[in-house]
């Protein structure tokens, strides 16, 4: 009962991450097809499950093709009832996707303006105002996910797809040095220390870039985890 996972560059597809750990952090088998989301091969590699047309879309291992992020959490939530993808307890399981549903459709100015890299940290990156609006925006929503946390270092205790969900946002936020509280930055730091993230990076790493998409706007340090 093998799940079948198209991605993009890892580098690079932060959409692609989230799905990748919905699989991965709940120890579901899967196996990956990488696209050319940067190689200009992207709809050929994907012709085969159209209509999917966007990564990360997922193969069911009856073959059912699921598109979209959301559509996928649900989806293989609903097929394994007795993981604990979402939260247990009501109230922060209705937070943890109300966080989820957010994501995916907010937060345009740092999506735009801060584009997921893992490959150094962009110091000398300037936040737009609107990007300081996301980032407290962000910084409400984990401190309400935290309102109903159980014991541990994840949004609510557990890690659960909404951990799954701003792993990017975590990644962006070090990956420009981004200005967040103590507490998210400690969030940042256990999502981006964690070896599935880490695995991910280190993969991604492998293939090179000439010109690399994302130039910094100056001076890079290495990425710290």
């Amino acid at each position: 009962m093998t799940y079948k996972l198209y991605i993009g560059d890892r580098t690079f597809s932060s959409w692609s991450l989230r799905g990748w750990l919905m699989l991965e952090k709940f120890n579901l088998p899967f196996n990956e097809v990488e696209v050319g989301l940067y190689g200009g091969t992207m709809a050929q590699d994907m012709a085969s499950i159209a209509p999917a047309r966007l990564v990360p879309a997922l193969v069911t291992p009856e073959g059912d093709i699921v598109g979209e992020s959301l559509a996928m959490a649900e989806t293989l939530a609903e097929r394994h009832p007795d993981i604990a993808m979402w939260p247990a307890e009501s109230s922060a399981r209705l937070r943890a996707r109300w966080l989820c549903a957010e994501m995916v459709g907010g937060f345009g100015a740092i999506r735009s303006d801060c584009s997921m890299q893992l490959a150094h940290v962009d110091a000398d990156f300037a936040p737009s105002e609107a990007v300081k609006v996301d980032l407290a925006r962000i910084e409400t929503l984990w401190a309400f996910a935290r309102e109903k946390a159980q014991d541990g270092p994840w949004l609510f205790g557990a890690y659960s797809l909404a951990d799954a969900f701003y792993a990017p946002v975590c990644a962006r936020i070090v990956g420009y040095n981004l200005p967040v509280s103590d507490a998210a930055r400690t969030y940042c730091e256990t999502t981006l220390s964690d070896p599935a993230f880490q695995q991910w990076r280190a993969e991604g790493l492998k293939q090179t870039y000439d010109p690399f998409p994302y130039p910094p706007v100056g001076r890079t340090t290495p990425w710290p985890y």
